[in-house]
């Protein structure tokens, strides 16, 4: 297939690129390289990987680049809460109407894979299940922008959509901004970690189980085509609590201080049902003892203070 990502550098992009390209499809990246230009080099010897550099909104790149895809994947997006909260009218116009006018531009044929957040489902109540009929309920700009892509996209033809646990693992474009690698990063560098909400709980995912998903979808779309998705692994619906002991089993010395006093602003606290994908024959299979261990061998490779959040 050839199939045309949006935002192909960034986190998920390069690791969706690299398992597309290994198993023989062509894949085309635009990516405006906000955030550095050297995480697809490894892609550039194979000659079925193309790459644009260029902004979603300019309505005619986006035109000429998606002509010729099989499968469009926008990925380019103004991600996270506070990003999005500083410059809201960018998260709109990047999150929100560059997916609708890609969205136009393509044609009936053309299946598009549309990556949302669960965090969709907002605050949540602890140990309520989060199922595909939950009511959406952002409370944050990324939120609601993802959401309003979301259901514009159901409303057309051949579109799959994915709601994606909060993703973990090592990745050519990494963040550390997600909760699993940002405590794991704090273990690694710092040695300690202060934690407002301890009980508060959310479901993770692996960054190449997502990827696997996707492809996943691409090759059974007759059976998953109009529906959305949750992501996630239901053995990582966790509290921030257990998620820091899964973490001192690998660093011992990682010391946790539990703050009775504060509030994270992330007030995400659900566990999320993922059956709907696993009657659709795709099951997430990589566990935090697999990404964590994946998560310590990068940090060890980075100077201290490499992508550490602002």
């Amino acid at each position: 297939m050839k199939v045309l990502i949006t935002g192909g550098a960034g986190y998920i992009g390069s690791i969706l690129a690299e398992q597309l390209l290994a198993r023989g499809d062509e894949v085309h990246v635009v990516d405006s390289l906000v955030h550095g230009d050297h995480c697809l080099f490894q892609l550039c010897a194979n000659p079925k990987f193309e790459f644009t550099r260029g902004d979603v909104r300019d309505r005619e790149l986006m035109a000429r680049v998606a002509k010729d895809a099989d499968v469009i994947v926008p990925l380019a997006a103004l991600v996270g809460a506070p990003a999005c909260a500083k410059d809201p009218i960018a998260a709109k116009a990047v999150n929100y109407e560059a997916v609708l006018q890609l969205a136009k531009l393509r044609s009936p044929s053309q299946l598009v894979i549309y990556p949302n957040t669960n965090s969709g489902y907002g605050i949540g109540a602890g140990d309520s299940f989060c199922t595909e009929d939950s009511p959406l309920e952002p409370i944050s700009v990324y939120g609601r922008t993802k959401c309003d892509a979301e259901l514009a996209l159901l409303e057309q033809s051949n579109v799959v959509t994915f709601r994606l646990a909060t993703v973990f693992g090592a990745s050519p474009r990494m963040r550390i901004d997600l909760l699993v690698n940002h405590f794991t990063y704090c273990a690694v560098k710092d040695g300690y970690l202060v934690v407002f909400e301890k009980h508060f709980k959310r479901n993770y995912v692996h960054i190449r189980d997502v990827a696997d998903c996707m492809i996943y979808a691409m090759d059974n779309r007759e059976k998953m085509i109009g529906r959305s998705f949750n992501l996630g692994l239901d053995k990582a619906n966790l509290t921030k609590q257990q998620l820091c002991e899964k973490i001192q089993e690998y660093v011992p010395k990682f010391f946790v201080h539990y703050a009775e006093i504060g509030e994270d602003p992330d007030k995400r606290d659900y566990v999320v049902s993922n059956q709907r994908l696993r009657e659709a024959g795709f099951e997430a299979q990589r566990g935090l003892e697999v990404g964590i261990p994946e998560l310590i061998k990068a940090y060890r490779t980075l100077p201290l203070g490499s992508y550490r959040n602002a």
